[in-house]
């Protein structure tokens, strides 16, 4: 079956067509794709990529008001492979364009977020507030483990904030090194733990790096081969964690790796409410008024920063909620999940 070959002459016959003119030609690039695909019906009829691509391909045509008579494009000639592997030898350090190339469409992406308290977003669009202590797995899984190590707020309180965390870049094939991040309060530095600031030696070193957006206070750590991307901040005397993944990097674990709080949230035995009880450091409406100055939408961000703010006494802890909006608003692949109410 040569579906694949037909998913790869239409990714690079439309790579580069954008914006509104895109039309006649897209439409070319369409009517081709599909003749390439019924002449490979016979052998592809029991293929599962090959029925995506057909429905796919109605799909598209049917949005771009495309007719199926017309004008389809020339074959382009293929240039000769340096390696039997190909283009997917050549891309496989770009998450991305791999995926593109073998399934003919951009893969998902879901986001989980750490923040304050700690609370937590999950990659399901849950959202929970813990008193966890000690160190908890955020992300446990084929390419990545993430711990965030968590302390109390302020002596005698239940509330907690994360005070660690540990990133480690499992080791890829022609890819990267393993490499480890390490981010303390007051420390956040801009290069993994050997000093280095990418992937390592390897062809695809460079599909891992660190870029500092604010020194000492917010790195982002791109890992293009993983098509994931990971922002670390600090505010106060907290550290954040915000994370896009694509979905298939987020599943990639077993059933011994269950407990993940940016999968299940956190153990029910661990989750607060997030309405404060008794006595606070600084009277709630305070809190509510100094929060809405950084989030005008009294939305989940809004209660964290409320309850946080009124827990600690520190008002920092507005710049952590803004912090992970931001990151959400950056990260999110539907902007209308953005908001979460509860």
């Amino acid at each position: 079956c040569k579906i694949l070959r037909c998913n790869s002459e239409y990714v690079a016959a439309t790579l580069h067509l954008r914006g509104p003119g895109r039309g006649a030609a897209f439409c070319t690039a369409l009517r081709s794709y599909s003749l390439c695909t019924r002449r490979t019906a016979r052998t592809c009829r029991g293929d599962l990529a090959f029925h995506s691509a057909v429905h796919g391909i109605e799909d598209l045509m049917i949005q771009n008001n495309c007719s199926k008579e017309g004008p389809t494009a020339p074959p382009r000639p293929r240039p000769p492979a340096p390696n039997p592997q190909g283009f997917e030898s050549l891309d496989i350090c770009d998450y991305e364009r791999s995926f593109l190339y073998k399934h003919g469409r951009p893969p998902s992406f879901q986001h989980c977020a750490a923040f304050g308290d700690p609370h937590i977003r999950t990659f399901h669009d849950d959202f929970h507030t813990c008193r966890v202590e000690g160190s908890w797995p955020l992300l446990d899984n084929e390419y990545l483990f993430v711990q965030a190590t968590s302390s109390p707020v302020a002596k005698g309180s239940n509330a907690t904030v994360t005070s660690k965390l540990t990133i480690i870049f499992k080791n890829m094939k022609e890819c990267i090194d393993q490499k480890v991040y390490q981010a303390e309060l007051d420390n956040v530095p801009a290069a993994f733990q050997d000093g280095s600031v990418n992937g390592g030696t390897r062809p695809g070193g460079s599909s891992l790096v660190i870029w500092e957006r604010s020194p000492g206070r917010h790195v982002e750590i791109r890992a293009d081969y993983i098509g994931t991307t990971i922002a670390v901040r600090q505010a106060g005397r907290q550290l954040s964690f915000s994370i896009r993944a694509a979905e298939e990097v987020a599943r990639a674990f077993t059933e011994e790796q269950d407990l993940q709080l940016c999968v299940g949230g956190c153990p029910h035995s661990q989750r607060m409410s997030r309405s404060p009880r008794g006595r606070g450091r600084v009277p709630a409406e305070t809190a509510r008024a100094l929060c809405r100055e950084m989030l005008p939408v009294e939305d989940v961000y809004f209660q964290s920063c409320v309850f946080d703010v009124v827990t600690s006494g520190d008002t920092n802890f507005t710049m952590a909620a803004h912090g992970a909006l931001e990151d959400a608003r950056l990260f999110l692949p539907n902007a209308e999940k953005l908001h979460i109410f509860q």
